[in-house]
């Protein structure tokens, strides 16, 4: 029975990870940790998960690529553009709940994404970071933020990405 449950837990991670590479995910990390902000909540853990996402867009400049990428789509909240060692970049935030009678966690989930646009201005990199603890949303930002710091669009090993 045990091996039973543990064989459709894992068909159930894998539909989730195929998912996630069919909408373009390419890398995707969970995090748990400590609340170690707030201390009456010691022992409290928080759960992430970041993803990098490649999306395809049409050729423009990049900045103008980075400004679309949260204009276009309706939800968007918190915007703010900065200039990332590897050019222009909108951080951007999202709030999502899950349907009525559904069978997820009536929690809601905060999602703060950054957009990069790729120097050949054909590619968007979309990185996201995403929590049920929406209470700590200018932490999660200050982390993203912190990550688009180290982006850089060239291959390890030599030459462009």
């Amino acid at each position: 029975m045990a091996r039973q449950q543990f064989v459709a837990l894992l068909a159930s991670g894998q539909r989730m990870l195929g998912a996630l590479y069919a909408s373009g995910t390419v890398h995707c990390s969970i995090g748990l940790h400590r609340d170690d902000v707030d201390a009456t909540r010691s022992g409290t853990h928080l759960l992430s998960l970041f993803t990098i996402s490649w999306r395809e867009t049409n050729v423009a400049p990049r900045s103008v690529t980075a400004a679309r990428a949260v204009t276009s789509v309706e939800g968007h909240t918190g915007v703010a553009f900065l200039e990332a060692p590897c050019g222009p970049a909108v951080l951007s935030e999202t709030t999502l709940r899950s349907a009525d009678g559904g069978a997820l966690p009536q929690r809601p989930l905060l999602q703060v994404h950054a957009h990069l646009p790729h120097p050949d201005c054909r590619r968007l990199a979309v990185l996201t970071l995403s929590t049920t603890a929406t209470a700590r949303r200018e932490e999660y930002r200050a982390i993203l933020r912190q990550v688009v710091e180290t982006v850089r669009f060239v291959h390890p090993l030599g030459g462009d990405s």
